[in-house]
């Protein structure tokens, strides 16, 4: 449910916005590909282990120059934490939920979290795999043949599609 006028981006119930819910969601997916505990993440941080847990779980909303040091310590850009949200996520953030009824903030065409390929298992195997190649000079020219492949596979279904419409 929509609140006007929220605290501080707060739904009902005073609990997390799902923003910062799905950040959390982020923080602590890329934390668990590195190995990295919250006890070892909070260290590079300058922050208790608690705090670690507050910000995975959404209690805590994460400050930019703190998403900025997360981000350098998972090695990931800090539009990460907000890839794959799910429209329904967008439309609870704090400029959501203090929009007018009209609708001009809808976001359309977004995959749901359930389509996160993210979550698959085989996902993160394929990400542990790859951290696990010594020579990162391999590492890297695989990483763009991977790439080009999903380039070039993308522009091959465009071509079936038109192929397709043409019949």
């Amino acid at each position: 449910m929509r609140l006007k006028n929220s605290i501080r981006g707060r739904i009902d119930d005073n609990e997390p916005n799902p923003v910062d819910v799905h950040v959390g969601k982020r923080i602590r997916l890329r934390r668990t590909i590195l190995h990295i505990t919250q006890q070892q993440m909070a260290k590079m941080l300058g922050l208790t282990f608690q705090q670690v847990q507050k910000y995975e779980k959404g209690m805590n909303r994460v400050g930019a120059s703190r998403l900025w040091d997360i981000s350098r310590v998972l090695e990931v850009p800090m539009g990460f934490f907000f890839e794959d949200m799910d429209a329904a996520v967008a439309q609870q953030s704090p400029r959501m939920l203090n929009a007018g009824e009209d609708g001009y903030y809808m976001e359309e065409g977004r995959r749901s979290l359930d389509e996160d390929p993210m979550k698959k298992a085989e996902t993160l195997e394929l990400v542990r795999a790859y951290y696990k190649i010594p020579n990162r000079t391999v590492a890297k020219n695989l990483f763009n043949l991977i790439v080009a492949l999903s380039k070039s596979t993308a522009g091959l279904a465009r071509v079936d599609e038109e192929d397709q419409d043409d019949d």
